[in-house]
């Protein structure tokens, strides 16, 4: 029997309360309705516009609607997948479904970085980040959350015998 260590017993205290479900679970619904509230403002729809136009795979939403219908409607379903992450406490299936919306999401604003002119600068020749493409690469790290999320409802709505 191996001996338990500090290090050990924090990572068993760690596993033993679900900590990192639980930050990941919380810090996306805060995050999601947060950001979804936020498009919804004037200042949040038109700080959004040079990266919806560029985007091949949401620039739609704004030759369709507009920035500002638009910009609801991508807040809307920030909502919509915050609330079924909750659901999926109660209801795992439903929070599978919040996580598929968060990888969409996510993939989506994370190409973002590579389509939205002036997210990168170039030094000496060497492409960095600015401020920018710092905030889009959070969305990196969102989609491997949500991935996250899928997999953790998903465990919990399988049966018994097939995890």
């Amino acid at each position: 029997m191996k001996k338990s260590t500090p290090l050990t017993s924090l990572a068993a205290w760690v596993i033993n309360r679900n900590v990192p479900f639980l930050v990941i679970a919380i810090g996306m619904v805060l995050m999601l309705f947060w950001a979804g509230a936020f498009k919804m403002t004037a200042p949040g729809a038109e700080g959004i516009i040079p990266l919806v136009t560029n985007s091949p795979f949401i620039s739609w939403d704004y030759k369709l609607f507009g920035p500002y219908v638009g910009a609801d409607l991508i807040g809307l379903t920030e909502w919509i997948g915050g609330v079924l992450i909750i659901i999926g406490l109660f209801k795992p299936k439903a929070g599978i479904v919040g996580g598929i919306i968060g990888v969409l999401m996510f993939f989506t604003t994370s190409t973002m970085l590579i389509t939205t002119p002036g997210a990168l600068i170039h030094v000496n020749g060497m492409a960095y980040m600015n401020n920018l493409g710092l905030f889009l690469y959070k969305d990196i790290i969102n989609l491997g959350a949500s991935f996250y999320l899928i997999a953790y409802f998903g465990k919990k709505a399988l049966p018994a015998d097939r995890h």
